[in-house]
C-alpha cells in the first residue's frame, strides 16, 4: 500500500489545523502554521474564492483522513462499518479510527507521531495481550494490554520517545512507562470526549452520504 511521501507541512497548511504529522517541529516556532498562518499552500492563494458547502465537507473528511493516516478506500470501509452499527454514525466512525493500534501506540506516548507508530507496529515492536501484532489498523478492545517487545532495539525506540516527547495520555488509556518494559492498557472504548482532533462529523456523514 502506498503512502504520501511529500512534504507533510503542506497538509497542515491545506487543512488549516495542526495535524501533528511531525514530532518536535509541530510544537516549535518552525511549524508552518505558526510561520505562515492559515495561508494555504500553492500559488495565487490570494485569488482563491470562498469555500463552498461541498468544499467545507470535503476538507473535513480530508482532515480526518490525513490525521489518522488512512486512504480513501480504507476510510470508506470505516464509514460502512459505522453506518451498520447502532448509535450515532459520526461518533462510531471516530471511535473506530481512535481504536487503531497505531493511534493507540502514539497516544500512549510510545511514538512521537502516528507515522512513527505505524512503523513500530509494522516492524514487530508492539505486542497486544502478549502476541506480536504487525497490522497498524488492528482494532483494539477494552481490556487489551499493549506492551513493547522485550528486545533492546524496541525498548530503545520507545523509551527515547517517552523521554523526549511525553504525551498527554487520554482517560481511556493507562500507561506504565517507568519499568524496564513500557506497557499500557485500554481501560474502555473511546468516547466523544476522547477524540484528539476537533472535527464536525456531521459534515463528513453528509459528504459520504450524497
Amino acid at each position: 500500500m502506498g503512502r504520501y511521501t511529500g512534504p507533510v507541512c503542506r497538509l497542515c497548511r491545506r487543512e488549516g489545523v495542526k495535524l501533528f504529522l511531525k514530532t518536535l517541529r509541530c510544537d516549535s516556532p518552525k511549524c508552518a502554521l505558526e510561520k505562515r498562518g492559515e495561508q494555504p499552500p500553492g500559488m495565487h492563494t490570494q485569488k482563491r474564492r470562498k469555500t463552498s458547502d461541498y468544499g467545507s465537507r470535503l476538507r473535513e473528511k480530508q482532515k480526518v483522513k490525513r490525521y489518522y493516516g488512512v486512504f480513501e478506500r480504507q476510510f470508506r470501509r470505516y464509514m460502512d462499518m459505522a453506518s451498520r452499527s447502532k448509535g450515532n454514525t459520526g461518533s462510531t466512525l471516530m471511535a473506530l479510527l481512535e481504536r487503531r493500534l497505531d493511534n493507540i501506540v502514539h497516544r500512549m506516548g510510545f511514538a512521537g507521531n502516528r507515522r512513527t507508530a505505524r512503523q513500530l507496529v509494522a516492524h514487530g515492536h508492539i505486542c497486544v495481550n502478549g502476541r506480536k501484532v504487525t497490522i497498524p489498523s488492528y482494532s483494539v478492545k477494552a481490556g487489551d494490554q499493549i506492551t513493547v517487545k522485550s528486545r533492546p532495539k524496541s525498548l530503545r525506540f520507545v523509551k527515547q520517545a517517552l523521554e523526549t516527547h511525553p504525551a498527554k495520555v487520554p482517560d481511556f488509556l493507562s500507561v506504565d512507562g517507568g519499568g524496564e518494559q513500557p506497557s499500557g492498557r485500554v481501560l474502555r472504548l473511546p468516547g466523544d470526549s476522547d477524540w484528539s482532533l476537533p472535527v464536525q462529523t456531521s459534515l463528513i456523514i453528509e459528504f459520504l452520504s450524497r
